[in-house]
């Protein structure tokens, strides 16, 4: 039997991208990451990555692994309780998260939050119990949300507006769907930030969304380890390939990779406050 031929897949540093680049949203405490931590982000710093941004998914998550991060001040810090984690939310949580929010600098947006119907692994009213007292608490630390939304756009759009986020800093974090939706974010004073399936073959939807977004209103993430763009999808993700995401921007709106880089990166900073 003929040996299956090994894809050629170019390495992030050919991309030559410069050092201004912002990873808005990684999961790089994950055990995934445990065997070669350093070295992934060693290379994001190789590759052009000035700021990223890494996701708690709770509270025992960030005091457990928070100080992985102490020797890397270039990692700034999103914290929430994730939507399919709900079902054992409590409101002390919300305490605690203030507690942490108020004594720890590097925490810049709670997130992420929001709703997911996909998974039907949490009741919808308990999921948006959790969405909504996060946001109070977003709101009264002054710090913007990132949004989770899974097969729940409608819903997570009502209950923003509901707290009072319609004008108001939100990152939508890992935007799938059309332009059509992507003007509705626009259009609430929103910000979008665009995952590597932008990248895959007939995800035409999504491409047409990216080519409409203005680069002041865009940020980039890897959502790492999941998502890899293309060439690596079906790999595992990490920070650096997410220059192969703003790349395959830059292409769609005929720039140079440079630009989108450089210009999502001061979305990126402007929005987190870095």
């Amino acid at each position: 039997m003929a040996k299956k031929k090994k894809k050629n897949r170019p390495e992030p540093e050919t991309l030559g991208l410069p050092a201004v680049g912002v990873e808005s949203h990684a999961h790089m405490d994950l055990e995934d990451f445990d065997e070669d931590r350093e070295a992934i982000l060693d290379r994001a710093r190789t590759c052009g990555i000035k700021h990223i941004g890494n996701v708690f998914l709770g509270p025992d998550a960030y005091e457990a692994n928070r100080s992985l991060f102490d020797n890397h001040p270039e990692i700034f810090f999103l914290l929430g309780v994730h939507p399919n984690d709900s079902a054992s939310y409590v409101p002390s949580q919300i305490d605690r998260m203030r507690d942490l929010f108020r004594s720890e600098p590097r925490l810049k947006a709670v997130g992420e939050i929001g709703l997911d119907y996909y998974w039907e692994r949490v009741p919808h009213d308990v999921q948006k119990r959790a969405f909504a007292e996060q946001l109070e608490l977003a709101k009264e630390l002054n710090l913007p949300p990132v949004i989770h939304s899974r097969d729940a756009h409608d819903d997570a759009v009502a209950v923003l507006k509901e707290c009072g986020f319609a004008g108001k800093p939100v990152l939508w974090h890992c935007f799938g769907s059309g332009p059509d939706f992507a003007r509705e974010l626009l259009d609430l004073g929103w910000t979008i930030s665009i995952p590597g399936p932008v990248t895959y073959r007939k995800n035409d939807e999504l491409r047409e969304a990216a080519t409409i977004i203005p680069l002041d209103r865009m940020v980039v993430e890897s959502d790492c380890p999941f998502l890899s763009p293309e060439p690596w999808r079906g790999k595992r993700n990490h920070p650096a390939l997410t220059g192969f995401t703003a790349a395959f921007i830059a292409e769609l709106k005929g720039l140079p990779a440079e630009t989108v880089w450089e210009e999502t990166g001061k979305t990126a900073t402007r929005f987190f406050g870095l």
